[in-house]
């Protein structure tokens, strides 16, 4: 059995990776992006200085020739279902008895004038950083539009070089479809003191290009005119599938697939960004464009790939980031508007910026879902008690059990139960008494 999976990111990869250790079937990963699987979330790193390329490589370049995976770095024009052959961009032709298509995303566009002029680009791969690199002696003031994870990680790494930045933000706050006010405005808040010039609820209305056909400048709806050398275009990615236009696998935003991972072709399935499930899991999103829902998508299909066929069921939605220096974490459900039976309770150490949120239900108290900022949280416990339906009041008593720092939990635990009790009077939260070891690790630090 020949698998040819397309593209050799952490979803394509991973699916490799997984047959490998269970089947001798020949596998054959094919990419025009790199010749190696490298880490996408580090290459802000690359620019900063902190990592180099090889770096961010989780294995050796030997690894895939001593796992017998043969690497194709050329890229694909066209699938031809009905005779299981990849048409290639050097007209060379691949056979396959079962395809895999991981084919991730690219930036999304503005769908502005001038957009396709030279210095204008997005950040999703190793070719973005690699013109990024090129033209940055020549970025004397850099626009990013864009409130994202991508869209700061950017303005960091041009910060680190000393471009100034200003970045334009189309919500009245900063990711404002996501986060809540609170974190909103405490990540407006790092910004400015990192000295990025944030304008909310401005777009851009057109990229204006010098003779060269290099950006100079853009105009914004405001009519304003913002001289720049850069734009960073980061309003979101879409998955990567126009080389399937003329196949006859059924897509929509991304590549429709089932609870299996199943194109609607038989033997063709999709992974990781560029898979769109026709019927999501629970409290989950059709396309989800995360490194880790592409890695648990690669071992499930690797399974259903040699006959042990199992259904994607991701656990509880999780995802982490930083903003600049503060940890972002996020478990289960936290929407920027409450549901109608939920509730909240946010408390926030003004000094550190240092934030926890609780959503939980209006007549169960069960936990829905926790923001962090500045604070770290024990991703298993977080999960086990959303799905064992743990109330406010027992997540609040057992902070101790969930938190990495103990400082966090020694300088802070009684200062939330404390705003939670007077927020919240029908409960009484007790802050637990401290056992014989906890006190000696206070009077040790």
């Amino acid at each position: 059995m020949h698998i040819v999976i397309i593209g050799n990111g952490i979803a394509g990869v991973t699916t490799a990776r997984n047959i490998r250790k269970k089947s001798s079937a020949r596998i054959t990963i094919i990419s025009s992006e790199s010749q190696y699987f490298y880490s996408r979330t580090a290459l802000m790193y690359i620019y900063m200085g902190h990592m180099k390329l090889e770096h961010t490589q989780p294995y050796e370049n030997d690894f895939w020739k001593k796992n017998d995976i043969e690497l194709v770095f050329k890229h694909v024009e066209k699938v031809s279902p009905n005779q299981k052959t990849l048409h290639l961009s050097d007209d060379s032709i691949i056979s396959y008895d079962k395809l895999v298509i991981a084919t991730g995303s690219k930036s999304r566009k503005l769908g502005v004038e001038g957009e396709d002029c030279k210095g204008v680009q997005g950040l999703y791969g190793l070719q973005d950083l690699e013109n990024l690199e090129e033209i940055s002696h020549t970025i004397k003031h850099a626009v990013v539009v864009g409130g994202g994870l991508i869209g700061i990680e950017l303005a960091e790494m041009l910060l680190s070089r000393k471009i100034p930045v200003t970045i334009l933000v189309r919500e009245k706050g900063y990711w404002g479809n996501v986060l809540p006010h609170q974190e909103s405005e405490t990540v407006k808040r790092i910004i400015s003191q990192h000295h990025a010039d944030l304008r909310l609820q401005t777009t851009v209305e057109r990229i204006i290009e010098d003779d060269n056909g290099h950006v100079k400048a853009i105009e914004t709806n405001t009519g304003e005119i913002i001289d720049c050398q850069f734009v960073g275009v980061t309003v979101g990615v879409v998955p990567n599938i126009d080389f399937l236009k003329e196949s006859k696998i059924e897509t929509d935003r991304g590549i429709l697939v089932n609870e299996f991972l199943e194109t609607n072709v038989s033997n063709i399935y999709a992974v990781g960004d560029c898979a769109q499930h026709r019927q999501p899991p629970v409290g989950r999103r059709p396309i989800e464009q995360v490194w880790y829902t592409g890695r648990m998508q690669g071992e499930v299909l690797a399974d259903n790939l040699l006959g042990k066929v199992r259904a994607y069921q991701p656990d509880n939605w999780f995802n982490s980031a930083k903003f600049f220096h503060l940890e972002y974490q996020t478990y289960g459900i936290v929407k920027p508007q409450l549901e109608p039976d939920e509730q909240t309770f946010y408390w926030q150490d003004k000094k550190t910026d240092k934030l926890v949120r609780f959503v939980f239900g209006n007549e169960d108290f069960e936990l829905r879902g926790v923001n962090l900022l500045g604070i770290r949280f024990r991703h298993e416990v977080c999960n086990r008690w959303i799905n064992e339906k743990r109330n406010i009041e027992y997540v609040l008593e057992h902070l101790e059990e969930v938190n990495f720092d103990p400082e966090f939990y020694k300088n802070y635990h009684a200062e939330i139960i404390t705003k939670f009790n007077d927020e919240y009077p029908q409960f009484n939260v007790q802050v637990p008494s401290k056992n014989f070891f906890q006190k000696i690790a206070e009077l040790i630090s």
